[in-house]
């Protein structure tokens, strides 16, 4: 019996033998600020991506794929399934010193795997609110978090300078701890070495959920925006120009962790049950707040704006659960889809999921079915007097978002030839080739029906990067009666016709106008006003141990002291602290002794303090 139970084990663990788990491991691996033109299975020869473009050959490229137009926007649609207007996430970004963050009522996508038994953990960037302990991960789903809660940092010392202040802190943390032993490493490293790790440590009789959010190629800091190793970035010293020469080694970095990240899958045995998504979290931003000189191009405009150089993201979905793979998908589709879409192929009963904008596309995935997306909402931000909506072919916007700076296009860059050996040599595609023979050898031995399987080769590269590749004409030889000016009035677009928005058809189809305007008319009786709220000078990290955190929980709050005064801010929001403080304490006075004056004495010498400069615990 013993032998028998040693064979057994040793099968599974090899993975000749599958256990029997229906909910696979579900891998997000998402890109920050990434350009469509950064990919190479998008055309671009300047930047390879062997690893990523494995992984999309083998899967299916999807190639309408849509996403929000900011990281704080793009995030919140990806974990609740919703469009930003139905959460109040709709407007730019949370900044540093912001409190607010995604809504408490909100049913994440991490709570609804890990209700069906999944382990989750996320890693990298989070950028969804921590003013509160309760707004960051381990309190909205997730297991474990090894990351950073603001929006960037930099890719060494881990340090957030706050965009538009001089506030900078130390962010980087291990669920609620401060993560000190991560300093001088680099950010893309510790965070693959994180999965990795985790990988290897799973407990495979349950389902993995890994969020995994990395920095890159995001900008860090002003003062040093683009990092990487320096042998990295020395592989492309062809590379003109210095700025998009380190983006490269950047973007390089962030393929190589996908290439370690599969492996690692494969050495586990956890790949032959796994779903894997890369995708981008929107737009690159070739210049203007931190710029990191990615590439949209062909597509229009860049990061924080309607167009589809804003919007329209890179996207590649890879698992051997996919019925028809090695294709292009042209299906619509967008970034809140996917909760349902998870929710799906995880098991998960439709009764469980809340009432959301996303619509479940794993048909349209797997069997190549009609997509069940006719129309996509850009946006509706009413502060900055913006949006936009597509139904079918048809595209409508107005407003822009920067006075009309990010409403051109940016120029494509350097040609070379593509290195296919690279990408069929790569980690990921020998991983998948390893996988695709192991099951080749088992149907081979099985009167199960034998699947389509086979390891891509040359020609499958070459055809699928064709179909991929987004071509247009001269995008700014543009006839003077189809130019588009958002500053004069809204565009209109056929976007199956016109991928790159040259031919502004807006006059010319005005009952189209019509409709689309109505269609957001409609979008507009759900909408919720947007939950921005000023920032608060209390979170600054001179106050808080030179560290980013969680500041308006009760438990750390401090005064802020600057040169022996206060500010008249500071001395404001100080006051309604010890207020607070007071009313409470009296009232649980009260209820204990009502006579002990010398005990409330004590209690208000606490709070006079707290005024006067000197730390305390509400």
């Amino acid at each position: 019996m013993w032998r028998s139970w040693f064979v057994f084990v040793i099968l599974v663990e090899s993975g000749l033998m599958e256990t029997k788990n229906p909910s696979p491991n579900i891998i997000v691996i998402m890109a920050d600020d990434m350009g469509f033109n950064d990919v190479s299975f998008h055309g671009s020869s300047e930047i390879p991506t062997p690893n990523i473009d494995a992984l999309a050959y083998n899967g299916v490229i999807l190639n309408s794929h849509y996403a929000q137009s900011l990281c704080t926007p793009s995030r919140s649609a990806f974990l609740t399934g919703k469009y930003p207007i139905h959460s109040g996430m709709q407007h730019i970004v949370i900044l540093e010193s912001e409190p607010w963050g995604l809504p408490l009522n909100e049913t994440l996508l991490p709570e609804l795997l890990k209700n069906k038994g999944y382990a989750t953990h996320a890693i990298g960037k989070w950028h969804l609110g921590f003013f509160k302990k309760e707004y960051t991960p381990t309190f909205r789903g997730f297991d474990t978090h090894f990351g950073y809660w603001q929006g960037l940092q930099d890719y060494y010392t881990h340090m957030t300078k706050a965009t538009y202040s001089d506030e900078i802190g130390y962010d980087m943390r291990r669920n609620l701890e401060v993560d000190y032993e991560a300093k001088g490493k680099y950010s893309t490293t510790l965070f693959t070495e994180e999965a990795v790790k985790l990988i290897h440590q799973h407990n495979t009789s349950k389902p993995m959920f890994l969020y995994m959010a990395h920095l890159a190629p995001h900008a860090g800091n002003p003062s040093e925006p683009l990092q990487a190793p320096d042998e990295e970035v020395y592989k492309f010293a062809h590379i003109a120009d210095p700025e998009r020469r380190v983006y490269a080694a950047m973007v390089s970095m962030l393929d190589k962790s996908v290439g370690d990240v599969v492996k690692a899958l494969r050495d586990r045995r956890m790949l032959q049950n796994s779903v894997i998504l890369f995708l981008s979290d929107n737009g690159a931003a070739p210049e203007g707040v931190h710029a990191n000189r990615g590439s949209n191009y062909p597509l229009r405009g860049m990061k924080h704006s309607a167009w589809e150089g804003g919007t329209r993201n890179i996207a590649a979905i890879w698992s051997p659960l996919i019925k028809k793979s090695r294709r292009v998908s042209n299906h619509l589709m967008h970034i809140s889809d996917w909760l349902p879409t998870f929710s799906s192929i995880a098991g998960l009963d439709s009764s469980q999921i809340p009432k959301i904008d996303g619509l479940d596309m794993w048909k349209s995935i797997s069997e190549d079915d009609t997509s069940p997306r006719t129309e996509i909402l850009y946006n509706i931000d009413d502060p900055g007097r913006w949006g936009g909506v597509r139904q079918g072919n048809w595209k409508y916007i107005y407003g822009s978002t920067s006075n009309g700076v990010k409403d051109k296009w940016y120029p494509s860059n350097e040609v070379r030839s593509y290195d296919i050996d690279q990408v069929l040599s790569s980690k990921t595609a020998i991983s998948l080739a390893g996988l695709i023979t192991q099951k080749t050898i088992k149907n081979k031995h099985s009167n199960s029906p034998h699947e389509d399987l086979r390891i891509i080769n040359e020609r499958d590269v070459q055809d699928l990067r064709a179909k991929a590749t987004i071509f247009c004409e001269d995008v700014e030889d543009q006839l003077e009666e189809f130019k588009c000016d958002l500053l004069k009035s809204p565009c209109l677009f056929n976007i199956y016709d016109d991928p790159c928005e040259r031919v502004n058809l807006a006059e010319r189809r005005p009952n189209i106008v019509h409709n689309l305007e109505q269609l957001l008319l409609e979008y507009r009786k759900d909408m919720v006003p947007a939950l921005n709220q000023p920032e608060d000078p209390a979170a600054d990290p001179v106050f808080w141990n030179n560290t980013w955190t969680s500041w308006r929980d009760c438990q750390n709050v401090v005064k802020r002291k600057i040169n022996g005064t206060f500010s008249s801010v500071s001395t404001m929001n100080v006051a309604l602290i010890a207020c607070s403080c007071v009313v409470v304490l009296l009232m649980a006075l009260g209820l204990a002794n009502l006579a002990d004056k010398e005990r409330l004495k004590e209690e208000k010498r606490k709070a006079q303090s707290l005024i006067s400069g000197n730390t305390v615990s509400c």
